[in-house]
């Protein structure tokens, strides 16, 4: 058995404690982070390795983005794709012992205007979502899991009200349309939705704006697991650990857990 969790940490450095705290407690066997905001050589490795996460792989920057896994099971194939085609660090894969591929990836948030026109943010958000949909696409059946933060809640039960927010960047018909092409590529199955049916709201966000996130509870489904069909059956179980929105210092994302058979 293999776990793999992912978590939009929304710095790394400045939350060490739950993350800590998430890994005594959960201990799966690889977590994904998104938005590390560290580069490379300040990733607080300390920690993780007293831990037992020995094999640590980070595409980072300072301040901005960032992405790393770390795991309890060797890492190899480091792999990292500019799918924004400017630099910045929004990917990392890596092939695990079974030969199965783990990408993990930070799709950028797009601004506020769902616009290209008005908004080049959005169109990069689009470009990234295109340049990933022909890498999909080549993928050719290679059991790969991709998770991260996708910064798109595709279905109405992925957010707390449809109608209020089909003008709003994550959840507009265009990035929904966008998201599901790039879906189709590999014929990808979403585990969130496998595990949780909708019409079941499942959020993985909630606004730091909100005097008190769960009594209002408008959250978002932003952030996924994804798997190509070879590895649907082995994929075991699939939750989300809502509890840490509420932990000391708390990203306004939650961590992702799968267990698979492999």
């Amino acid at each position: 058995m293999t776990s793999i969790a992912s978590w939009n940490i929304n710095s790394v450095r400045a939350r060490l404690g739950i993350v800590e705290k998430f890994l005594r407690e959960e201990a799966p066997d690889i977590l994904c982070l998104q938005e590390t905001k560290v580069e490379c050589g300040l990733f607080p490795k300390a920690m993780f390795e007293a831990l037992g996460y020995t094999h640590i792989v980070t595409n980072g920057q300072r301040m901005h983005h960032g992405v790393a896994i770390v795991s309890r099971v060797p890492l190899a194939d480091v792999r990292q794709y500019d799918w924004q085609a400017n630099g910045e660090a929004r990917h990392v894969g890596v092939t695990l012992p079974s030969g199965v591929r783990l990408d993990n990836v930070y799709i950028p948030a797009g601004g506020d205007i769902p616009d290209r026109n008005l908004n080049p943010k959005f169109g990069q958000k689009l470009d990234f979502f295109g340049r990933m949909t022909e890498w999909a696409g080549a993928l050719a059946g290679a059991p790969t899991v991709l998770t991260g933060d996708f910064n798109v809640a595709p279905l109405e039960s992925d957010v707390w009200n449809h109608k209020a927010l089909l003008d709003v960047v994550s959840h507009t018909p265009i990035e929904v349309d966008t998201l599901a092409r790039l879906q189709a590529a590999a014929d990808w199955v979403d585990l969130g939705r496998h595990f949780i049916a909708p019409p079941t709201p499942l959020y993985t966000w909630w606004s730091y704006r909100a005097k008190d996130w769960e009594a209002s509870n408008r959250g978002r489904r932003l952030d996924h697991m994804w798997v190509t069909p070879a590895l649907k059956e082995q994929a075991m179980a699939h939750r989300v650990v809502q509890p840490a929105r509420s932990w000391e210092r708390p990203s306004d994302h939650i961590p992702l857990v799968t267990e698979f058979s492999f």
